[in-house]
């Protein structure tokens, strides 16, 4: 009997897949997936695009940049939060598929949904800021946008792991997201002075934005570029292991 019932068990390949399937399926169908990935970035390369802002590449950037932060910070805590609200963890776990995969196929589907909206907004971008790229160049972009998509969500499992109510995620979310923003925003024109420009630069936003304005001219990249690189992983590291430590599957 327990041999039978071992070969009627789906593999963990097999979970994997229907998670991934699931959840893919999901994110195409959300709205707010729509605004937060691609709606944002969007928005800002249009804004930019009327009057002289600044260099296209770090322009370009800044899109990418915040239109990680939206999903990371906003999308991905929203959604496992509702998710465990509604009781829809608990009912996965009780199936073949392992605690691991079922994080994994989220975290899979939104770095795929990251990194399209990487290539969505780089084309754009070029087209409105009439910039063109060395192949070189997209693929450091694209890897960049890889290091702040794991940066942000990291950050947003922490959130999510910390805090257990659906209200409180969403409202933290968001003044998170407004103070990230507006690090970014304020502290690349120097408006608050050098001090606080220097701090920005070392923030996870002003931290990328600084990177993907070196990776649209490779010849600029500094030592500092190299630092903030290193400073990137450790944000995403350090996120990553405070999100899965304290993560919880149940809302109670």
């Amino acid at each position: 009997m327990t041999e039978a019932l071992k070969a009627r068990a789906p593999s963990y390949s097999s979970a994997l897949r229907a998670l991934l399937t699931a959840d893919a399926t999901v994110l195409m169908r959300s709205r707010q997936v729509v605004i937060l990935n691609f709606l944002v970035p969007i928005v800002i390369l249009f804004i930019t695009n009327r009057g002289r802002f600044g260099n296209p590449g770090f322009l370009i950037g800044m899109a990418l940049t915040y239109g990680l932060v939206s999903s990371g910070v906003i999308g991905y805590p929203t959604s496992v939060a509702r998710d465990r609200e509604a009781g829809v963890f608990q009912r996965l776990r009780v199936t073949p598929a392992p605690s691991w995969a079922i994080m994994a196929s989220r975290l899979s589907v939104q770095f795929a949904a990251d990194l399209v909206m990487a290539v969505v907004v780089m084309i754009v971008g070029s087209v409105l800021h009439g910039v063109t790229f060395t192949v070189g160049e997209y693929v450091l972009i694209l890897a960049i946008s890889l290091l702040g998509a794991a940066e942000f969500l990291a950050m947003g499992q922490t959130l999510v792991g910390l805090l257990k109510s659906l209200g409180t995620i969403n409202a933290v979310a968001r003044l998170l997201y407004i103070a990230l923003f507006l690090t970014g925003i304020l502290g690349t024109t120097g408006i608050l002075g050098s001090d606080f420009q220097t701090f920005s630069e070392w923030t996870p936003v002003g931290a990328l934005m600084d990177l993907f304005s070196a990776a649209a001219n490779t010849a600029a990249w500094s030592v500092q570029n190299t630092w903030q690189l290193i400073a990137c992983f450790g944000y995403a590291a350090v996120f990553a292991v405070l999100g899965i430590r304290w993560f919880r599957w149940e809302a109670t």
